[in-house]
């Protein structure tokens, strides 16, 4: 018997409807096209054929991410489960019997699909949106025997590298309550610091690992570009987008790293390559290395922050490493370079496109709901978001967005001088962070005030995110008993370096 669905006489609701003439004719105008209603005519019945490839490309199924463990979708957390107001989602999805991640407890960012579980990405604007499949790294955690107890605060459409956006309130700095713990992995750095979880893993493309790892005093590495798959995560911007992990020590954040990285076939971010076992490599110590100062890294800090992260030098040079200072003028740069590269992006990739122009997984019901809500409640995009896109709509109209492809060809020019600078030297240093954490906001700070304190402060962290370079933040010392983090940057593609650079600060400072 013929197969009914495939019959041509039944009736199938179509995947796209064919648009009116009055609608070509309002398209044509916008377009300054002006064409004729003759004309449009014509189009519109060419466009019958196109309509019936997009009907006949719904029919399809499409390949997507596995969801290979049972779970429930969890429940939102009562005040006293929520130290921090740091959980979006409690959860408990058991993984592997065994495996590398035997016996640890894990936090998932926000912003990181888990299939069957609410997820906001720290935004009215996620509201009600249930993936339906997990994100590479969540399978991964889940194989190596990883038990993931929730979804961690993010901050509003990860937005900002403070802690103060989420549509669930601010996040509270473990070490003082009154203070920030950065963001956007806000949730993460405070679950990892405040000892709730063993692990976590976070985002970063402007700094929204390393600079919560900073204020927190945790270890927080921005991998590699590429290194680990972003498949499945919420996107900001193509070129800019990084998931890593977060952790208390050096030791548990290599193994975190060591079940994530590699290529998963889905993310263009990527390519094909061996993967080490971290683990094993980060026990070297620093004999016979060199390490750069950056002068450049430290000209913005705060005094504190100098005196504690220069007196990392001296911590190296007694381990055996080669210890100086060293010019990278390009730096100075890096951030107008990054930050007009993420602003634009965004805006032309994730506001008015759908990152168009990936050979890769597209989380569509991801991508679709985040549209449709935009679109009936603009107003509901946080502050930080409508200013990136007030700036961008500005400067497509009067600009063509040109800056953004300035700002691509210039960062070839600011990976050059990193590459440059680490020819000579293992790893590049400077303070994650100008300063220590500072207070949350008050109730009735104006608008600028939180604009001004949403992003101000990642001059060094935000360069590395466009370079693709890693990068690791860990804690250096205190000032007033708060953490100042280090950040400590390699090659492409070594990050075991960095994490044995700093597994060696890491030993000798315990050891002091």
């Amino acid at each position: 018997m013929a197969d009914e669905k495939n019959t041509p006489n039944i009736y199938t609701s179509p995947a796209v409807h064919l648009p009116t003439t009055q609608q070509l004719r309002e398209i044509s105008a916008d377009l300054g096209f002006n064409l004729t209603d003759d004309q449009l005519e014509q189009h519109r019945e060419y466009m019958k054929g196109i309509q019936q490839q997009y009907q006949m490309l719904e029919e399809l199924v499409e390949p997507t991410l596995e969801v290979k463990f049972p779970r429930t979708p969890g429940q939102k957390p009562r005040p006293e489960e929520n130290p921090y107001n740091a959980w979006a989602q409690c959860l408990d999805i058991k993984g592997s019997e065994d495996g590398k991640l035997k016996g640890k407890t894990v936090a998932i960012k926000d912003n990181i699909a888990v299939a069957g579980v609410p997820m906001t990405n720290g935004s009215k604007t996620f509201e009600g949106y249930i993936p339906e499949f997990d994100a590479t790294v969540v399978t991964r955690v889940l194989e190596a025997g990883g038990r993931i107890l929730g979804k961690a605060v993010c901050e509003d459409l990860c937005f900002t590298s403070n802690s103060f956006t989420s549509i669930s309130g601010p996040v509270t700095n473990p070490r003082d309550n009154t203070r920030t713990t950065g963001g956007s992995s806000s949730g993460c750095a405070a679950l990892v610091s405040g000892g709730v979880v063993d692990l976590a893993i976070g985002g970063d493309q402007g700094g929204s690992i390393r600079v919560p790892s900073s204020w927190c005093g945790i270890v927080g590495l921005k991998p590699t570009y590429g290194l680990v798959p972003y498949s499945g995560a919420c996107s900001i911007e193509t070129t800019i987008d990084h998931l890593g992990p977060m952790a208390k020590t050096v030791d548990d954040c290599a193994l975190l790293l060591e079940v994530l990285a590699g290529h998963d076939g889905f993310d263009p971010r990527q390519r094909e390559m061996d993967i080490p076992e971290y683990t094993k490599l980060i026990d070297g110590g620093v004999k016979d290395l060199k390490i750069g100062f950056v002068e450049e890294g430290f000209a913005i800090c705060e005094s504190d922050v100098v005196n504690v992260v220069k007196a990392t030098a001296e911590v190296w040079r007694k381990a055996g490493a080669t210890v100086e200072d060293t010019s990278i003028p390009m730096h100075t740069y890096g951030k107008p370079i990054s930050s007009t590269q993420a602003t634009e992006g965004t805006y032309l990739q994730g506001f008015i496109g759908a990152n168009i122009g990936n050979k890769g997984f597209y989380p569509n019901s991801m991508l679709e709901h985040f549209k449709k809500h935009v679109k009936l409640r603009p107003y509901d995009l946080p502050p930080t978001y409508q200013s990136m896109c007030l700036w961008g709509e500005y400067t497509k109209r009067n600009y063509q967005s040109k800056h953004y492809g300035k700002a691509q060809n210039l960062t070839i020019a600011l990976t050059a001088a990193y590459d440059k600078a680490l020819e000579t030297y293992d790893v590049i240093v400077m303070p994650t962070l100008p300063y220590k954490a500072p207070k949350l906001p008050d109730v009735d700070a104006k608008l600028s005030v939180l604009l001004d304190e949403a992003s101000s402060f990642t001059t060094n962290t935000f360069p590395f995110d466009a370079t693709g370079h890693p990068a690791i933040s860990i804690n250096a010392g205190f000032s007033e008993g708060l953490p100042i983090g280090v950040m400590i940057v390699g090659r492409h593609y070594d990050d075991v370096m960095i994490l044995r650079v700093a597994k060696a600060l890491e030993r000798n400072l315990t050891n002091t």
